[in-house]
This record gives C-alpha cells, structure tokens and sequence, in this order.
C-alpha cells in the first residue's frame, strides 16, 4: 500500500503539534495524561512515515542526479537499486503501523488455564504451559500473579488463573486462547503408550473500573469455609468467597488467600475481567463470540496449537507453521517465534482487507 505524501506529512505535522505540547510544560492532569498516550500511539507511526518521507526524497534527487563522472554516477545508481529494494518494505512496515490497533493491546491480561480431555495427564500439561508462559513473562519483563489455582493430586492444575502485567501484553498473548493439544507418553503410563491430552486457554484484557461498572445489587456472594490444601487456616475460618453476576450469571470462587477481603478483592478481579470480555466480544459481534466459544470444550479435537513430544516439534494449525523445537518453546523464548508468527500473520490479513 502506498501511503500518499500529503498523508505523511499530515502525520508529521501532528506529531510535531504533541512533542510542542507535551514539551511545554502547560498540560496537566488528565490533559497530560491523554496527550502522552497519544505521542506514545502515534510516535510509531511518525518515525515509521520519515522513513519513508527520507527514503522518496533521497531516491528522487538521485533520480535527477546527471554526473558525468563515470565513477559518481556508477555509486548513485548504486544507491537507486538499494532504496528501490528497501522503500517497498518501508512503505509496508508503514502500513503496519497505521493498522487500526486493538484498544486492550497495551492492557494487562488475566490468563486462565485449565485441564481438559485426558484426566491427570491434562492437568500436568496445563502446568506446563503454565510455567511456558511463566518464563515467556520473564522474557518479557512481564509481572505474573497467581490469582486462583486447583491443584491435582499428582502435581498439575485443573484449573489455575493468574494475572499478568507489564507493557504490550494483552498484544502478545491474545493469540493463544484455545485448545492446546498434547501427544506424549504419560508419566502415569506404564505401557509406554503415546496419550493424546488437551488444556484450554483463555487470556482476557484486564479492564478499568471505568469500561465496567458493578452495581452491588446486580451480586450475590457467599462466605464459607475454603476447602482443599492451603494450610492451617482451610476449614477453620470462614474466608472463602464465591460471587454471582446475577444478569450474567458468571460464578467466580476465590479462596486461596487466608483473608475474606483479599479473597473478595480478587474475585472481583477476575469477575471484572470477564464482564468486560463479555462486552468486548459483543462489541465486536461475529469477529469475537464470547468466552465459552473462544475456549471451546477442551476436546482434544477443538485444538489451536499440537504440542508432540515424540517428534519434538510444536505445529501451529491455525497458520500451518511447526517448529522442531519444542524444549526452546515450552522454555519461553521459542514462544516467541510463534507469537511474532502469528502477530504478522493477522497483519497481513488487516492490510489485504484494507486493499481489498
């Protein structure tokens, strides 16, 4: 796509306006606040378009250039063939970067993974890549709370869900909702037979209180004793917490923390979060459905992604890619590759349908 010069300049001229602003000193508050979000969105898009703007200008005064000298003339048509071959993938590296952006992009997520088809088997891969996206956070520089956790008997997770923060995480991680299978012979086989297990994911934006409100009477919520492994205070004090949406009817349970107040804080967390998602996936009608699409059943046959220990490669089969080298992505760093996959995979499907 080839963006026009009054466009680039447009640009330009609004980027300058916010440095000016922000530079003198007058804003305060919210106003600053705005115009700082605004330079931050928009910066990438400025120095994206002086690329450009340099690159078309360089090449037309070389196009004009008439040396006589054999030997000036040979380095300018060098340096034509180089800015011909490289102002195409400026020119789309700019496309990019005007792409309308997802407002949650820059948000924080709640993460939530549980154990699907294949019983005990499937709570230990729903810990796995539970601490994949652990040390993929640590890549990042990303922070990672446990909010909730049901543990199995034999060391997975049934179910855990944590919070996630730090900058551009919603951006990266909302490709990997869905059903993540799992090929490999169980710790708990005695055969040595290839079991087939799966784990669904769901990673949600994390909103303000401003993008939901909670009416207290539209909540119904219940004390009680917590249950299950968690120390001496479990079934002696009353600090468990289960809320109801009443118009929604979503149910969160928070017990893992030995205060009421601290259980009920979280809880609260995570109900926000799944409003929100609720009301993002209505917002955006067929493109997003809601939660309980998103994720699937956890059928082993519902999968996004294929996990094969046997071959040691991972496959993708939303964008048909598999790496050979599933150890580097359940590390966290061969995650990368794939997320970076499918993040230019989209992009190119935005920019067809823009040109389309």
């Amino acid at each position: 796509m080839t963006i026009p010069a009054e466009r680039l300049q447009q640009i330009a001229h609004r980027f300058a306006e916010l440095e000016a602003r922000l530079a003198s000193g007058t804003l305060e508050g919210e106003a600053f606040v705005a115009a700082s979000r605004d330079y931050a969105e928009l910066e990438p898009v400025a120095r994206a378009a002086e690329d450009v703007r340099t690159m078309r200008a360089e090449l037309a005064e070389l196009e004009k250039l008439d040396d006589a000298d054999p030997d000036m003339k040979a380095l300018a048509e060098e340096e034509i063939m180089r800015l011909r071959s490289a102002l195409p993938e400026a020119e789309r590296a700019l496309s990019v970067a005007m792409l309308p952006r997802d407002a949650a992009d820059a948000r924080p997520a709640m993460l939530e993974i549980r154990a699907g088809t294949g019983g005990d088997e499937a709570a230990l891969f729903a810990a796995d890549l539970f601490r994949m996206y652990e040390r993929f956070a640590a890549e990042n520089g990303w922070r990672v709370e446990t909010i909730s956790m049901n543990a199995s008997d034999i060391g997975g997770f049934k179910e855990i869900v944590a919070h996630v923060s730090g900058q551009g995480v919603f951006a990266k991680l909302k490709f990997e909702s869905g059903v993540h299978r799992v090929q490999r012979v169980p710790v708990t086989e005695s055969g040595g037979r290839i079991h087939t297990s799966a784990a669904t994911v769901a990673v949600l934006p994390e909103p303000s209180e401003v993008d939901v409100e909670i009416e207290d009477k539209d909540l119904k919520i219940d004390i009680y004793r917590a249950s299950g492994a968690g120390g001496q205070h479990v079934n002696t004090t009353d600090s468990a917490v289960r809320i109801t949406h009443l118009p929604t009817g979503l149910v969160v349970i928070q017990q893992d923390e030995r205060s009421q107040h601290k259980n009920r804080a979280k809880a609260m967390q995570v109900l926000r979060t799944r409003l929100y998602d609720l009301k993002r996936a209505e917002a955006q009608g067929a493109e997003a459905e809601a939660r309980k699409a998103m994720v699937g059943s956890g059928d082993r046959s519902e999968r996004i992604r294929t996990y094969n220990f046997p071959q040691g490669r991972v496959t993708d089969h939303r964008i048909g890619l598999t790496l050979h080298k599933l150890d580097e992505v359940l590390a966290g760093p061969g995650l990368a590759e794939l997320i970076d996959a499918l993040i230019a995979e989209d992009e190119a499907k935005r920019l067809a349908a823009m040109d389309g």
